[in-house]
Parts: structure tokens; C-alpha cells; sequence
């Protein structure tokens, strides 16, 4: 993310993303929610799925192409815990990532 402290992995397709959410342990993930094999819906509650009973939960951004009215509301009610339509502005995208990270340190540190 140029000048970010951040790395990244990009994915194919939604199974790749349940897949690398396992191997990788990423700190969030940015869910297109429009994917072959496995869309981002489908993808999300895999990974809820494997979270369940554990403490961890990663936070999951949707992100989708369509900014319809119910694309938010779908998104979280699949287990995304935020949405950003596109196209993505980079001020937008940073925000969300600080937010979440910030978020999800703050709980890492109360569990741990």
C-alpha cells in the first residue's frame, strides 16, 4: 500500500481467501464480495465458521463494485464487520484499515 507500514496478499477467488485466512492468520481482510468459486458471502462464513469457539476473530472488510442500497446490510449480516464500495479511495481504505487494526489490537491485548 505504497507508503504504508502494511503488506498485503491477493487472492484469486474466495476459496483462496478461506484458505490463506488459515495458513496466514492476517491481522484483516478485505472480502470483494463478487468472487469465482466462492463469493465474498460465502468466504466470510467459512472463516466465521472456523473462528467459532476460538477467541480470535479477524475483522473482515467487505468491499463490492455495486453501491446498491442493502449491500451494507447484506455484508454485515454475512459476518463482515465493515463495507467500502468501489472504487476505493486510498484516504478511505487507510481509514478503514487503521480503524480495525486499532480495533482489533485493543482486543487482542484485553483477551491476552
Amino acid at each position: 500500500l505504497g507508503e504504508t507500514p502494511y503488506t498485503f496478499e491477493i487472492v484469486g477467488n474466495g476459496r483462496q481467501a478461506v484458505e490463506s485466512c488459515a495458513e496466514m492468520r492476517p491481522r484483516m481482510i478485505l472480502m470483494d464480495v463478487s468472487m469465482p468459486q466462492m463469493n465474498g458471502i460465502e468466504a466470510t462464513a467459512e472463516i466465521r465458521a472456523q473462528e467459532a469457539g476460538g477467541a480470535r476473530h479477524v475483522p473482515i472488510v467487505g468491499v463490492t463494485a455495486h453501491a446498491l442500497k442493502g449491500d451494507r446490510e447484506r455484508c454485515l449480516e454475512a459476518g463482515m464487520d465493515d463495507y467500502l464500495s468501489k472504487p476505493i479511495s486510498p484516504n478511505a481504505l487507510l481509514a478503514k484499515i487503521e480503524r480495525w487494526l486499532d480495533e482489533s489490537e485493543t482486543a487482542d491485548r484485553q483477551v491476552g
